[in-house]
């Protein structure tokens, strides 16, 4: 029988899980190509023989634009493409499905059965509806609460391989600052990384191959009781969860019942945790309330907020500043406001800066791409060239401060000639139940010991 030819549409995610889970190795199906987005600079190279399996394909396979999609479904006669990234809503996914159709192949979204992977370890996953709902804080949040417990927690994170040699990430692990420059991470990863080494709390792994990092994780030697799966934008997990955590988006609402796979988070997730309660609206909280109940009313829904710290308060009233937000949250997140807008507007900021005159090179790219952003800057940070043309654009905006609202120390690796307000942001639950209260289930149901 013929070998099925495909093409797996991702963007360095999802795409390469459901390759190394499903298709490597697989006699019954040729990948062709993958297809890139949202990702600078991916296409063009290669995904590793090593990685792929040099068996079936010695020469690895191919990345190229989706913009290409449809032209490469009939130069090389694809049989089916598999969609395989996140945070889209329903009408951009059909959008990508007619083209599909058009060219003549069949459209596929794989689900959990075949892409998740058993752990030997008890299994606590966090997931969200959309980029930005405030998912790494309530990672943070659980392990913190597990560690307190005595419990050796070690996280693995959705996968955000930006490395032009694909298999140096093949298993990355992070237990200190140190680390991020060795494996010569982006902003992008490292806002995600950093914020769990600093606290010396647990270590986090991450990179291509997520079977192997899962079985370094497991037996970390700093010692291991749970694996903490920390998703990535809205998408479901990639190990078998035994708990399952949700986070929603009162500022967003409608996004859990109109993005993928978002939804598929919010109908699985075992607790939903509405975030933001405290900046969003009693009627926009209630429609989440609302579509949750419809769609998965068995889950557990706490009540969170998420809480603000700012250093230096006074940088900031009466003052011009620039503010700076997550990148992600901000482009594909589609987020018109974060945590350094609302520091800036709680403390009394004169004006907020537009950055957008003093843009260069990517950056100005970025803002024709997302031109939605408006007078916020995006952390964005995909590689050594955009990190500087990040820093030109800082040292370009006429601001008394620049307020920095990312996870990360932002100025030990880019130069701010302004003085800079940091932003933290952590979750506080408000009301019963807790998120403590969840997790003191979860221990008991798993037998979980201190020091076991």
């Amino acid at each position: 029988m013929k070998r099925r030819n495909v093409i797996i549409i991702g963007a360095a995610g999802r795409d390469f899980h459901n390759f190394n889970t499903y298709f490597r190795g697989n006699k019954d199906y040729n990948v062709v190509a993958f297809t890139a987005e949202q990702i600078p600079g991916i296409d063009g190279r290669p995904y590793p023989k090593e990685l792929a399996g040099a068996d079936l394909y010695p020469q690895g396979i191919p990345i190229y634009k989706e913009s290409e999609l449809s032209k490469l479904i009939k130069e090389l006669d694809a049989d089916e493409c598999v969609f395989a990234y996140s945070d889209k809503p329903y009408e951009y996914v059909m959008r990508v499905s007619a083209i599909v159709n058009a060219a003549g192949a069949d459209f596929v979204l794989m689900g959990p059965k075949y892409t998740m992977l058993k752990s030997t370890k008890p299994v606590i996953a966090v997931g969200a509806t959309r980029t930005g709902c405030g998912k790494s804080q309530t990672s943070r949040k659980i392990i913190e609460y597990l560690v307190d417990m005595g419990l050796k927690v070690v996280a693995v994170r959705h996968p955000m391989p930006y490395d032009p040699d694909l298999n140096k990430q093949k298993v990355q692990r992070f237990a200190s600052v140190a680390d991020l420059k060795k494996h010569n991470c982006t902003i992008e990863e490292m806002e995600e990384y950093e914020p769990h080494v600093v606290t010396k709390r647990n270590v986090i792994y991450a990179g291509v191959d997520y079977e192997a990092i899962l079985r370094e994780a497991e037996k970390d030697p700093d010692g291991c009781d749970v694996i903490l799966w920390d998703g990535g934008n809205n998408d479901f997990p990639f190990y078998v969860p035994d708990l399952f955590f949700g986070v929603a988006d009162p500022l967003r609402p409608g996004a859990e019942i109109s993005y993928y796979p978002g939804e598929v988070v919010a109908r699985m997730a075992n607790v939903i945790v509405i975030n933001k309660i405290d900046s969003a609206s009693l009627e926009n909280i209630n429609k989440v309330r609302a579509n949750i109940a419809a769609i998965n009313p068995k889950a557990t829904v706490i009540d969170a907020a998420s809480i603000l710290t700012v250093d230096k308060p006074e940088l900031i009233k009466g003052k011009r500043v620039l503010v700076i937000e997550d990148g992600p949250t901000l482009t594909h997140g589609e987020m018109k406001i974060g945590a350094g807008t609302v520091a800036a507007m709680k403390y009394g900021a004169a004006e907020l800066i537009d950055p957008r005159p003093f843009t260069t090179g990517s950056l100005t790219t970025t803002f024709e791409n997302y031109p939605e952003i408006g007078t916020l800057l995006p952390a964005m940070g995909y590689g050594d060239a955009q990190i500087k043309d990040l820093e030109k654009t800082i040292a370009n905006v006429p601001c008394d401060a620049v307020v920095i609202a990312t996870p990360i120390d932002l100025p030990r690796f880019v130069s701010i000639k302004q003085p800079v307000v940091k932003i933290g942001y952590e979750l506080q639950e408000i009301g019963k139940p807790t998120l403590e209260n969840v997790l003191e289930d979860f221990v008991k149901k798993h037998k979980l010991t201190a020091g076991k």
